[in-house]
């Protein structure tokens, strides 16, 4: 084999455990737009809320991916505070991101109703 070959073997090997370790639980994508609350047709607000009723659901699964991930790795390991803080730091960046985006669209659902 190749010097070349040689390297990258285990640069591959590497990369294969981390794309397995990230792959399990999808991080959840929050919706593209929010309309304009002052411009925007009942039916685009409609649309809009469903979006995050399923975005909502989304990063309640992702909770729950998280936890069933954290089981099933973490069984017989030594490792089982450090998966959790990881696993808890995914959730809270999930939840936070839900949070700042669900404010602003309520904030282009009171614009939507003052008019």
């Amino acid at each position: 084999m190749t010097k070349v070959g040689t390297s990258l073997i285990p640069a591959l090997a590497l990369l294969a455990c981390s794309f397995a370790a990230h792959a399990d639980c999808a991080f959840p994508k929050a919706p593209a737009t929010i309309p304009d609350g002052k411009t925007a047709s009942e039916q685009e607000m409609i649309a809009a809320m469903s979006a995050f009723k399923a975005y909502n659901e989304e990063v309640n699964n992702f909770g729950s991916c998280l936890d069933e991930e954290t089981k099933s790795k973490a069984a017989g390991t030594g490792q089982l505070m450090q998966l959790k803080t990881m696993q808890t730091k995914k959730l809270n960046a999930a939840i936070e991101e839900l949070q700042a985006k669900a404010k602003l669209f309520n904030e282009q659902v009171r614009a939507f109703k003052a008019r």
